[in-house]
């Protein structure tokens, strides 16, 4: 799989927790800045589903199966927006952190989904 798309998804849901643990720290919900930041992030994660299937078309097969594979993309891709509407129904501080949980939760399945497309050579 796209080695780089998965860090850059990584690194992009550690940042959208970071800043939305931020402004749970200040007493604030989620504002418009903290959904264009969730868009951005649901964006790689729906490129990351189109490349990891995409991927499985060309006869690419991950290490633990395909099954799970496609499983773990379908939940990247799910996590954050899943976040992001709970968080509309929570306008306080909470709804910020239920998203700041739920990018981590974006960051965690990144690291797994490395694990189980295995790695290249191996």
């Amino acid at each position: 799989m796209l080695d780089a798309l998965t860090v850059a998804l990584g690194a992009a849901a550690l940042a959208l927790a970071a800043w939305c643990g931020f402004a749970a720290l200040r007493d604030q919900p989620t504002k418009d800045w903290h959904f264009i930041g969730m868009g951005v992030v649901a964006l790689l994660a729906l490129a990351q589903l189109v490349v990891g299937v995409v991927e499985l078309a060309r006869g690419g097969e991950p290490d633990e199966g395909a099954v799970i594979f496609v499983a773990y993309l379908v939940g990247a891709f799910a996590a954050v927006p899943a976040a992001g509407l709970l968080s509309l129904s929570e306008r306080t501080k909470w709804g910020s952190v239920t998203v700041a949980a739920g990018a981590l939760v974006l960051a965690v399945l990144e690291v797994r989904l490395y694990d189980i497309w295995g790695t290249p050579g191996a």
